[in-house]
């Protein structure tokens, strides 16, 4: 069975919050002090409610007269037009009315392609991760997901060869061949049965690091009814 890199190995376990009440120069101190672009609203009980990021605290911003600006300067319309669109927000001074809600929130066992696939659908970085109660545990971004991708070439050979190859397939690791450059894999050499092609591949597509794979496999057996061929 191999083994995938988690949410919950990924996260940021110390996570700086607030609360509903908390002020807008707060939230803007809060941001400043810990260098971050936003931070998780939570309730009573630690359970995320919505984040409130550096695009709230600007929506309010973009509301305030302008000191250079002009009647009908060029765009004035357009951005007023923006800014309105997000309604009640741009009257709000505490984090409950600044925020963005709910909170698209992650789960610790979740893999590294379920949080992506999330922040992707709800256009996120980032994600709050919350235990099986709800409450806030941690926080995933878009850099901490990519860490997978720092892994090195090496380890991800030896991945392959030992958990894919000869533990899950139980190919013989000397039938096929595995370079990896950049986390680029290429495959050579033959499997047993040509059906086992397309899993080889997925499996080692899947394997935390890769980016691409590559084959020229062959196969001793055809099972599929066609001709075995390489790609």
């Amino acid at each position: 069975m191999l083994q995938h890199r988690t949410v919950g190995d990924l996260m940021t376990r110390s996570v700086v919050r607030v609360q509903r009440g908390t002020l807008f120069t707060e939230i803007v101190h809060v941001l400043q002090e810990h260098d971050i672009t936003a931070v998780p609203v939570v309730d009573a009980e630690d359970r995320p409610v919505g984040v409130v990021s550096e695009a709230d605290l600007l929506a309010k911003a973009s509301r305030r007269p302008d000191p250079y600006g002009a009647p009908g300067a060029p765009g004035a319309q357009a951005n007023a037009t923006i800014a309105n669109s997000f309604g009640a927000k741009h009257e709000a001074t505490t984090a409950e009315g600044l925020m963005t809600s709910p909170a698209v929130c992650a789960r610790p066992d979740w893999s590294v392609v379920e949080a992506a696939r999330t922040m992707e659908e709800h256009r996120v970085k980032r994600l709050p991760v919350v235990d099986e109660t709800g409450r806030l545990v941690g926080l995933v971004s878009r850099g901490d997901l990519l860490r997978v991708f720092l892994r090195t070439d090496r380890a991800i050979r030896e991945e392959i060869i030992e958990d894919v190859l000869v533990r899950t397939l139980r190919q013989p690791p000397s039938a096929v061949g595995v370079e990896v450059n950049h986390g680029q894999v290429r495959l050579s050499g033959s499997v047993r049965r040509s059906s086992l092609v397309p899993v080889l591949v997925q499996l080692c597509q899947s394997v935390d690091g890769v980016v691409s794979v590559d084959h020229h496999l062959a196969a001793e057996t055809d099972d599929t009814g066609d001709e075995p061929s390489g790609s």
